[in-house]
């Protein structure tokens, strides 16, 4: 019997259809806050960013060279005679008027003098003793970048719902913000479940394993900008569970578990969420990654995760990551993905998407190729380790074969 076929409520749920739910189901829960320019990466515009004024504030050269006007000097061959006025460095600028016949050594970012509407770039010109030899063809207004080329005064610059980057910041200094207001940090309360699980250095008795899921999340989390309580392990106990979870719900904008979200007799995590609240989206027809819940407790935000440490991961780096944004406040992005070439053979049946742990090498036509990892077990952590991403297989797909092209997910794309 095909576990994945047929209709009714238990029927997993394709990948698109739950990620189209948390757009429509959850928005930003944080409040702005305002906070110093250099402590701005990474977190989530709240407010949009006016430039207050021209950048370039005037007009300025873009090269070091010599600025003059293109109507003047003598030529010589293939360039003009024009003798040197003057010299302006950036931060300074020229006093008086460039002449007819007259050039100013002008360096890059310096204002451009009132006379000047071309500049040679150095490596082109001749320079003399008190002249310089300009290229005679150069056309009127190069090298030159007009006030206002980047950004205008008045304009919005940066909108809200950006996750700020290197670039973000430093145009937002390049308009004189010194702060900006973006929104907290979500609060994450962080769980594993499970009596097997040990915590990393201490006793491991026989029948045990350490846990690593909460320590792959925590990183997850910690990329993506959350603010992370990792609250340990939690025994296959109903009332602990329950408990635990419902004090964590008070205290965050998000609870995430991992493990317990199966239909075993020691999965308890599904069945008291929804004694505390609700299970708005159970098990998933993707591998790995089947079972994962999606819901509220009380009025928080739950994310249940597999317990296996590869399907814990790559669920989060599907869903939740962007439940994760949603939440925070950051505007939808779609995952990053390219296109490469399959070096590898897979067969699989209908009915479910699966995502296989591939890394990329170059080829012999220089394009890039996926080679599968050797196991398609959800417990070879190591997988991930040396997998560059996963090759996406659509749920209809049955077979690849090599050198067909097939969608890439880099994990550069899927950390952050």
């Amino acid at each position: 019997m095909d576990c994945f076929a047929g209709p009714g409520p238990a029927a997993p749920i394709p990948l698109d259809e739950a990620l189209a739910r948390v757009q429509r189901t959850y928005g930003a829960v944080t409040e702005p806050e305002e906070v110093p320019l250099r402590a701005a990466l990474g977190r989530i515009l709240a407010e949009p960013v006016t430039a207050t004024v021209n950048v370039p504030p005037v007009a300025v050269s873009a090269m070091d060279g010599w600025g003059f006007g293109t109507a003047d000097g003598a030529e010589v061959g293939e360039f003009r005679r024009l003798a040197v006025v003057g010299r302006v460095p950036a931060g300074s600028v020229f006093p008086g008027t460039v002449g007819q016949g007259e050039a100013v050594r002008i360096f890059t970012g310096a204002p451009i003098p009132v006379g000047v509407d071309t500049v040679a770039m150095q490596e082109d010109c001749r320079a003399e003793d008190v002249a310089v030899l300009v290229p005679a063809t150069l056309k009127r207004g190069a090298n030159i970048r007009d006030a206002g080329e980047d950004m205008t005064a008045g304009s919005v610059v940066l909108t809200p719902g950006l996750r700020l980057r290197a670039q973000e910041v430093g145009l937002a200094a390049a308009v004189g913000r010194s702060s900006l207001s973006v929104r907290k940090r979500l609060r994450v309360v962080l769980f594993s479940t499970g009596d097997e699980l040990r915590e990393p250095g201490t006793v491991k008795p026989e029948g045990t394993i350490y846990d690593a899921n909460r320590y792959t999340l925590a990183a997850q989390l910690d990329a993506l900008g959350a603010d992370v309580r990792d609250l340990g392990i939690l025994p296959d106990k109903p009332d602990v569970t329950r408990a635990a979870l419902a004090d964590a719900a008070a205290t965050a904008d998000l609870v995430v578990t991992s493990g317990g979200a199966s239909v075993g007799e020691e999965d308890h995590v599904k069945r008291v969420v929804g004694e505390l609240g609700s299970v708005d989206l159970w098990k998933l027809a993707l591998k790995p990654g089947k079972p994962l819940a999606l819901g509220r407790i009380g009025t928080t935000p739950f994310l249940g995760l597999p317990g296996n440490p590869v399907s814990a991961m790559v669920t989060f780096m599907l869903v939740g990551r962007p439940l994760v944004l949603r939440l925070s406040g950051a505007e939808s992005a779609p995952t990053p993905r390219c296109l490469v070439v399959a070096g590898f053979e897979f067969r699989k049946k209908p009915g479910r998407r699966e995502f296989l742990r591939a890394r990329l090498a170059t080829g012999p036509d220089g394009r890039p190729v996926a080679h599968k990892f050797p196991s398609d077990s959800s417990g070879v952590l190591t997988s991930m380790v040396e997998a560059d991403g996963l090759v996406d297989m659509p749920a209809d797909a049955t077979t690849i074969r090599d050198g067909d092209m097939v969608e890439f997910l880099p994990f550069t794309g899927l950390f952050a």
